[in-house]
């Protein structure tokens, strides 16, 4: 048998037991060591707002359908994209991958998966990396993915909204990338960890940030604003921060209507670009060379090189027959939180 996380309604988290899969040919058997919890995607499936469970997604248009029978609904399991765990069984057809490698990847929230081994090619965990550093790479790549689009570089200053746990790591990328970062959330201690990775200034949002920021910046604003936070306010500060002819990267997972967008103000005035980044590709012109396998290798990379300590971003551990506690406390008082992680030891 092996264990896993399944949403069985909005807000009800069981943790069941199911049949462990078989190992077929060119498979691998992972046993799960951490888990990430995403605050952002997950908890839209907690909460029953993500619109995959209303909406059924045609990749070959690539739009949303309204009212299609085969929407997802509930139960939903495995849900989790941050896992790190150790190859336990190895398929005969299988090279490359050893017994005993750490490895991370997607499975979900389980204590252990059967994948394919082409699935976890690359993803073997450097000698001397923490185990627990390694549930961050997936949400690194999307942090990394945003500072791509922003085109940062030595001289340039870039205001990013949100300092959640993305947020903590695009402003890092950021600063190693040579930008000058203004970091914006309403939370004191994710104020005070951004400057202590090398963001210049770290404000509190509401009021007229955008004139706070204009201060800060001679008058011009931000050359680019990357919006992490996935709220609609913020994305309207985001593109009122930066100055004429700027770039907003909008990184949330954004929910409902967007009626504070106000589209016809700064936006319009000032003639800003707003970029969509997201996970599922690297940014248009750089997509010759940087794919997501590359973003993540990057992330690897850095943890490996000490540049980024990702691990420390841990606040909280659970047991997986914990783990309805650990979604009601992000549901309820998020910002008491950085990162979330299921212990499987």
């Amino acid at each position: 048998m092996t264990t896993l996380l399944r949403f069985s309604a909005p807000k009800v988290v069981d943790v069941v037991d199911v049949p462990a899969p078989a190992l077929l040919p060119g498979q691998v058997r992972v046993r799960t060591r951490y888990s990430g919890i995403s605050a952002g995607t997950e908890l839209t499936a907690y909460r029953g707002t993500n619109p995959y469970l209303t909406r059924t997604w045609d990749p070959e248009i690539r739009l949303f359908k309204d009212g299609e029978s085969e929407t997802p609904a509930y139960p939903l399991d495995g849900w989790g994209y941050s896992e790190v765990g150790d190859i336990v069984e190895v398929a005969p057809d299988v090279s490359g991958l050893s017994v005993g490698e750490t490895v991370w990847g997607i499975w979900g929230h389980r204590s252990e998966a059967v994948l394919d081994a082409s699935a976890l090619a690359g993803h073997e965990l450097p000698a001397g990396v923490d185990p627990l550093a390694a549930a961050f790479v997936r949400v690194g790549a999307i942090a990394l993915n945003g500072v791509l689009a922003a085109d940062l570089g030595v001289g340039s200053t870039v205001a990013i909204f949100g300092q959640g746990v993305i947020g903590l790591l695009a402003t890092r990328f950021a600063v190693l990338n040579g930008a000058t970062v203004i970091a914006i959330d309403g939370i004191p201690a994710r104020r005070e960890r951004a400057l202590a990775w090398g963001a210049a200034h770290a404000v509190e949002p509401g009021g007229d940030v955008a004139r706070r920021i204009r201060e800060l910046t001679d008058g011009l604003g931000t050359d680019t604003a990357i919006e992490l936070s996935g709220n609609y306010a913020a994305l309207r500060d985001a593109i009122r921060t930066v100055g004429a002819d700027g770039t907003v990267v909008a990184s949330g997972f954004y929910q409902g209507e967007a009626n504070a967008l106000r589209l016809g103000d700064e936006f319009h005035h000032n003639r800003v670009q707003l970029l969509a980044s997201q996970i599922g590709s690297a940014p248009n012109r750089l997509r010759a060379r940087w794919d997501v396998q590359r973003m993540q290798r990057t992330v690897v990379q850095s943890l490996a090189n000490g540049s980024v300590d990702a691990a420390s971003l841990v606040t909280h551990r659970y047991r997986l027959d914990e783990a309805a506690d650990a979604y009601r406390m992000l549901d309820a008082d998020p910002s008491s939180a950085l990162q979330v992680v299921l212990d499987f030891s």
